[in-house]
């Protein structure tokens, strides 16, 4: 089977961390074009590939020599760029948010389905084999029922005066619709429909953020379940890291994204304050080499060639969006979001 030919439009930061993880699948894909409109940052990306792929500053150019594109770009060029891909017949992976609107998201999903192409979105952490064992532990209910399910992403996110990113119209919001909206997703696909949530974000500590550069979000979900997840772009020192923990009715499931290692807590006692209760601690897994963004493409590249709906669809994405649209509303009005009738598999077109 011939390789699906790839163009990358865009070459900051992670266009880096794509291009430098592809190597174990350059069996079935090339790069055949680097886009951006500094053809030196272009050529930057270029120099990772062991091919060597065209070095275009106009995305257009690149459309005869591609079958799909991967957009990596700022995130209120999503938009524009996705619908012109997808009309002249081209695939398309779309970094994460889909777009900065609902109106956006819909007309994208109109010109994927008008020209019968592949719409994906790179919510890369689906495909992180640990993220999968500690949802399927959580599905199987292999410790009991999971009643809360908390993630925390802490780092320090602060780019130069005049970068996009710092503009609350250009990212689409803040920290939370920026970089949380991975782990709503996460949590939609975990722990199901969601009832009433609340958002409380603040710049305080990144004032080269317009709207929230550290986010705390709290999730009601049916059957009495509850999500948590906080995030921010002001640290300066960290504990957590990137750690995620499900408190299931015999212990816990504490994943340590950067150890690389699922672990179980449990069998222990009732607490006893200031004592050992004799919790016995258990690894479930280590992986401290994945590579999710690999897996992406992989998934990419079988749904082009199997004609097959992506994991991360892109009618999920605007509906994980919607949740995070809805928690900034009640955030504005000072109230509880009512989250009921949203989630994944709620929208109809």
């Amino acid at each position: 089977m011939s390789k699906i030919r790839i163009g990358l439009f865009g070459c900051g930061g992670m266009a880096h961390a794509h291009a430098g993880r592809y190597e174990e699948i350059l069996n079935r894909i090339e790069v055949t074009a680097v886009v951006d409109l500094e053809r030196e940052r272009a050529q930057a990306v270029a120099d990772l590939l062991p091919n060597k792929p065209m070095v275009l500053t106009d995305y257009r150019e690149a459309f005869p020599v591609i079958d799909a594109a991967l957009v990596v770009l700022p995130h209120h060029l999503h938009h524009p760029v996705t619908i012109e891909c997808l009309n002249a017949g081209k695939h398309v992976l779309c970094e994460k948010p889909l777009a900065n609107s609902e109106q956006e998201c819909r007309e994208m999903i109109a010109a994927a389905r008008r020209n019968d192409r592949i719409l994906m979105v790179a919510y890369c952490m689906r495909f992180h084999p640990m993220m999968q064992k500690l949802k399927e532990y959580i599905d199987n209910k292999t410790f009991g029922e999971c009643f809360q399910f908390s993630i925390w992403t802490e780092q320090h996110t602060e780019r130069e005066p005049g970068n996009w990113t710092r503009s609350a119209d250009l990212l689409g919001g803040g920290q939370l619709f920026s970089h949380g909206c991975h782990y709503i997703d996460l949590m939609l696909w975990v722990m199901g429909k969601p009832l009433l949530g609340s958002h409380i974000g603040t710049n305080l500590g990144t004032p080269w953020m317009e709207r929230e550069g550290t986010s705390n979000v709290s999730i009601e979900f049916e059957g009495g379940r509850l999500g948590y997840h906080f995030g921010t772009w002001g640290a300066r020192g960290s504990k957590l890291k990137y750690s995620f923990q499900a408190h299931c009715e015999k212990g816990m499931i504490e994943w340590d994204l950067a150890g690389g290692v699922l672990k179980f807590y449990g069998d222990a006692e009732a607490h006893v304050p200031g004592c050992d209760a004799g919790q016995k601690e258990t690894v479930l897994a280590e992986n401290k080499f994945a590579k999710p963004t690999t897996e992406e493409m992989a998934h990419f590249i079988d749904c082009i060639q199997n004609k097959k709906q992506p994991l991360t669809d892109p009618v999920s994405s605007l509906e994980g969006l919607q949740v995070i649209w809805k928690l900034y509303e009640a955030e504005d009005k000072h109230q509880l979001a009512d989250l009921r009738g949203m989630g994944l598999g709620t929208l109809k077109f």
